[in-house]
């Protein structure tokens, strides 16, 4: 990574704005010709509306090896890390989006497994006591003490997100105005629900290489969707369990299951698809160290979604005590991990989103 990678992002977005051949590929462009020069708010906020697409880079006169070294995407992808390790609440998590972030991440994650497994045991279980109880989950943790710590790390989480929210509005320079209007609130929703900006105006993004494909967005969508069905399971399971006094587990075509069960395979078709993507990536306009934290958010909601489903299927044999507290112990880790993680980005994101419909109301 540049030293100094804002002064780089000034330089290459000074030259770009020179030239403009990109100025319809995506809302980046617009937003930049707004200005004539870049303060680190505009860079900050640039920075985190591109998509990275890469159309740029592939369509520049000035790319490597050209001596004006122009590679755009790359330049945003370093911006993005280095705001999300600034903007993080509290202050010491940015150490997981350090240099040794990703071993630290793991390393939070297979405590937690450890934490889960270990208060199976505490509980008065045994491995062989396990084995006759199979489907029963809440013999192995019970479900008062899963509601007690999922409930403050949901707060955790939350708290996290919205001061990482407000702290990259701030250093972008957002207004109130913009924070508080439902119109531009419902814009950027639309943009950020369809993900128009990996589109490419209808024939897709330069992406895993140089030729166009909707690819990547269409694998974006089975992720996100599939994790809003996952959380609607959740959600569905809560309603039948408290308000419905139905206990779980729950038969094969309840609704919390069809839900988690469709969640679950859309992760997993999103996040292999999203890795092969990345297997053939171009790595000339790519970053590193952006990508790394990609792979590793990739395949920890992969195995979330992978435990899930094993566990759903053989929630009646005597694995069901050990799959329940890996995948309890994988989602814990995910949640510790979301406001520090490149799970934020998609949020980030739309902060950038909200900005941009303030500057183009009735879009560019």
């Amino acid at each position: 990574m540049l030293s100094d990678p804002y002064k780089e992002a000034e330089r290459v977005l000074t030259i770009c704005n020179a030239c403009r051949y990109c100025e319809g590929f995506c809302a980046v462009f617009p937003a930049m010709e707004l200005r004539r020069t870049f303060s680190r708010e505009d860079i900050i906020y640039l920075a985190n509306l591109c998509h990275n697409c890469r159309d740029c880079y592939y369509a520049c006169q000035y790319a490597p090896p050209h001596p004006f070294n122009v590679n755009f995407p790359r330049v945003m992808a370093q911006l993005r890390m280095t705001t999300y390790k600034s903007c993080v609440w509290p202050s010491w998590t940015g150490f997981f989006l350090g240099k040794w972030g990703v071993l630290l991440s793991i390393s939070v994650v297979v405590a937690s497994i450890a934490f889960f497994g270990l208060l199976g045991f505490i509980w008065g279980n045994t491995p062989e006591s396990l084995d006759t109880k199979a489907g029963l989950f809440y013999s192995v943790v019970p479900y008062p003490l899963i509601i007690l710590l999922f409930s403050l790390l949901a707060m955790w989480a939350i708290f996290g997100i919205v001061k990482g929210v407000r702290n990259l509005w701030a250093a972008m320079g957002g207004s109130a105005g913009a924070w508080n209007s439902l119109t531009l609130h419902a814009r950027a929703l639309k943009n950020a629900l369809t993900l128009e900006f990996l589109g490419g105006r209808g024939v897709g993004c330069n992406y895993p290489a140089e030729e166009f494909s909707m690819k990547r967005r269409y694998l974006h969508h089975a992720v996100f969707y599939g994790f809003l069905l996952c959380f609607g399971a959740t959600t569905a399971a809560f309603y039948y369990h408290h308000v419905l006094g139905i206990a779980g587990p729950y038969s094969w075509f309840s609704l919390p299951v069809v839900l988690g069960t469709v969640g679950g395979f859309a992760i997993l078709v999103g996040t292999s698809g999203l890795v092969y993507l990345k297997y053939r990536i171009d790595s000339n306009p790519s970053d590193r160290k952006s990508t790394i934290h990609d792979l590793f958010m990739l395949a920890l909601l992969f195995l979330i979604a992978f435990s899930g489903i094993f566990l759903l299927l053989l929630r009646g044999t005597v694995l069901m005590g050990l799959l329940l507290t890996v995948h309890l112990g994988l989602v814990a880790g995910l949640f510790f991990l979301t406001p520090c993680s490149k799970f934020i980005h998609g949020i980030y994101r739309y902060a950038a989103l909200l900005k941009n419909a303030e500057e183009f109301p009735k879009g560019f």
